[in-house]
């Protein structure tokens, strides 16, 4: 088919007509050509681009460089220093087993056990082994005596701590299976019986769920008006489901104490409710929500690295701004890991950090007025709303330019929503919050989750105060203890 003959303008006026006519094509070209470049940014969007997990990458996206063979077999290298368990001392040890040679290995004549010459110290070799029934049935008995004197007959009464039907440790260790090894209440059952002997139906544990979430239940919020109390804390969110419903996991994560809330809102309120009369230096993402806190914020920098890739992407300037934003985040880091490590100091520092600092606030800056509109909202939403929240870290020490201190708090609940789809009531959720709020702050601390919480039912029992969640004391150095993963 012959493609028809375009007919030039002859005169001025049908010049000006065609321009007129092409004006709005120009105009429709350049608003597709912005959809098509749109609609490409989308689909090219990655984890190392975007929010998106590493899980939605498709098979595209390159992996990162594996480490070149070392020519080494795994294991052990020759000559490595050895670590072997240490021997308890004879104090601590249940049972000693003597072995005694029978028949002399040179001679071959008998050595009788009556008349022993023993030469040197004994080889010593320990061995740990679980009892076969180590599960206690204990029955209470309240005996009714008569008085002598009067004849009036009295019972005696069974102690609180003894009415229910499973002691305070084995309370302590479902709530345990469930809370910190993230077990179902069926996987808790044939656990229990397996290495027990225990029977306990899918009802009772739940009741013993419910005992230790009442128990540390004070605890819990005290551990929680003492991180709102602390100068620097990293708060974050993850999604979760009570009853069916969605609702949301935030933390509250310090050094030393860790505190978890589920709430149906990922709002300001929920924010509120989390932080409470927090006023110290908050660190956090971008989500609007954290906009409730009115002191001093510092945003992640592990998601900005992720906003810097998705700009060097685009075309023309706006590729070249992310390119070199990039350059100065690597900068920025290598840095910050010296000032950790202690090779850097701080004041050194934030003096390398002002010429830095001026050129990525420049970058920014020209990157909101950019012509691609969506690399201007980024440049804004950084620089704009959050350029307050950008260095923080340079000037106030104990807190980290990024947020990987609640991410690193909230992986163990994510595991656990993902083995059990959320919870099931609201007693489930308080369970939940607390549990991770007690293994988190323990662990972090370097205490045994078991025993607090037995000590917790036991006193909780009795009428007593329980232990604390917070550390020893007040000195403890919080760059001591690492946060529990």
């Amino acid at each position: 088919m012959a493609s028809p003959t375009l007919a030039l303008p002859q005169t001025v006026e049908e010049c000006h007509a065609m321009i007129l006519r092409l004006l709005p094509l120009v105009e429709e070209v350049e608003r597709l050509r912005a959809r098509v470049e749109e609609l490409e940014r989308r689909l090219n969007q990655t984890s190392q681009n975007s929010s998106k997990p590493p899980s939605s990458n498709p098979p595209s996206v390159k992996l990162p460089p594996k480490k070149k063979p070392s020519g080494r077999k795994r294991g052990g290298q020759p000559g490595h220093e050895g670590h072997h368990r240490a021997l308890l001392p004879p104090e601590e040890v249940d049972e000693v087993v003597d072995h005694w040679p029978t028949q002399c290995e040179h001679c071959h004549g008998e050595l009788p056990s009556s008349v022993r010459i023993e030469v040197g110290e004994p080889e010593r070799h320990q061995q740990t082994e679980l009892p076969e029934t180590p599960a206690r049935v204990i029955e209470h008995r309240a005996h009714t005596q008569q008085c002598r004197r009067c004849g009036h007959a009295t019972s005696a009464e069974i102690p609180a701590e003894a009415r229910p039907t499973f002691g305070a440790r084995l309370t302590a260790a479902v709530a345990l299976l469930t809370g910190a090894c993230r077990m179902s209440t069926r996987m808790v059952e044939e656990v229990l019986r397996d290495l027990f002997d225990v029977r306990i139906s899918l009802g009772a544990v739940v009741t013993c769920e419910r005992t230790a979430s009442e128990a540390v239940a004070p605890a819990v919020e005290e551990a929680r008006a003492f991180v709102q109390d602390q100068a620097t804390a990293h708060a974050d969110e993850t999604s979760w489901r009570e009853a069916g419903c969605r609702a949301w996991l935030w933390v509250l994560a310090t050094p030393l104490v860790v505190v978890f809330l589920i709430h149906a809102r990922r709002n300001r309120k929920a924010a509120r409710d989390l932080l409470g009369h927090f006023a110290g230096t908050l660190g956090s993402d971008r989500w609007p929500a954290y906009f409730v806190h009115k002191g001093l914020r510092q945003i992640c920098w592990a998601h900005l690295a992720r906003d810097f890739q998705a700009l060097s992407e685009f075309r023309g300037k706006v590729g070249r701004i992310g390119k070199e934003l990039t350059r100065h985040y690597r900068t920025i880091f290598r840095w910050w890991h010296r000032v950790r490590d202690g090779t850097l100091s701080r004041a050194d520092f934030q003096r390398r950090m002002k010429r830095v600092r001026t050129r990525v606030e420049t970058l920014l800056a020209q990157g909101v007025v950019a012509a691609q509109s969506r690399a201007s909202g980024m440049c804004w939403d950084i620089a704009g709303k959050h350029g307050d929240a950008l260095w923080t870290f340079v000037d106030v020490e104990g807190i980290e330019p990024t947020n990987n201190r609640a991410e690193r708090a909230l992986r163990h609940a994510v595991m656990w929503r993902k083995t059990s789809y959320g919870t099931q009531s609201e007693a489930g959720s308080r369970f939940a919050e607390r549990m991770l709020t007690v293994r988190a702050s323990l662990r972090a601390q370097r205490r045994n989750v078991l025993d607090y919480v037995t000590q917790a039912v036991e006193a909780s029992l009795r009428g007593h105060a329980v232990p604390s969640l917070l550390p020893a004391t007040a000195s403890d150095n919080p760059a001591a203890l690492p946060m529990a993963a």
